[in-house]
């Protein structure tokens, strides 16, 4: 199922496992001018390289994926509702002119995609909770302002509820993996979906960061769409 705000891929099952990737597309509706350089949309900055991938891969039997529809440059759903990030005038260093809008048509921006998009996430979990959530997203090798690598393979984020990562991480290290704990970033920091509809509801989640050049083509993707599959099992049997 699709709609303007996002995507819904396979059958949410009550038990089984719901991916949500908040930043998983770089479309732009039309009728929305960003005023930066096509070339860009291809970058982080719009995009989180490699999540769709991972994600589509990653659905069949108990496993579905909630996917935004519209770029981060659009509206960044993992924001909360009030942040100025939610339609950024910036990213990365990068101007985004489009986005200097009148608060009516920020307020009408927000109302469009935000709104619809946290509030059908709202009814999957409510209606057909899961056993876990995992929220996917990717990260780049080094910062824009930096040339040093971050050496991460896969970082786990989380806030309050630390369930699901006590268990994954030495899961992910047994894979010969560097695994970042609260790395490259801090949930306790930037959080605001999983803190929104997961730890404000007693719902387990797994935070996952990978490293884009891991999954910027199909054999990564595959490689890691099994690899979570196998690690998110072993978390739900855990968590029982």
């Amino acid at each position: 199922m699709e709609t303007e705000t996002h995507r819904l891929l396979g059958e949410p099952t009550p038990g089984g496992l719901l991916i949500v990737a908040d930043h998983a597309s770089n479309r732009v509706p039309h009728d929305v001018v960003l005023g930066i350089a096509p070339e860009r949309m291809g970058e982080h900055i719009a995009i989180d390289i490699g999540v769709a991938g991972v994600a589509e891969r990653m659905v069949g039997g108990a496993t579905a994926a909630y996917m935004a529809n519209v770029s981060r440059l659009v509206c960044d759903f993992n924001r909360y509702h009030d942040a100025p990030g939610v339609v950024p005038e910036t990213s990365d260093g990068h101007a985004i002119p489009g986005n200097h809008l009148t608060p009516e048509a920020r307020a009408a921006r927000i109302a469009r995609f935000f709104e619809p998009y946290h509030a059908r996430l709202a009814d999957l979990l409510e209606f057909t909770p899961p056993a876990l959530i995992l929220s996917l997203h990717s990260f780049t090798p080094a910062l824009a302002t930096s040339d040093a690598p971050r050496p991460w393979h896969v970082g786990v984020l989380y806030n309050q509820d630390e369930r699901a990562a006590r268990i994954a991480i030495p899961l992910l290290e047994a894979e010969g993996l560097n695994v970042g704990d609260q790395q490259p970033y801090s949930g306790k920091l930037l959080n605001a979906t999983m803190n929104r509809h997961a730890d404000a509801r007693g719902r387990a989640y797994l935070g996952i960061e990978i490293r884009q050049d891991l999954i910027g083509d199909a054999p990564g993707q595959a490689i890691w769409a099994e690899r979570l599959a196998r690690i998110c099992a072993a978390v739900m049997q855990a968590l029982r």
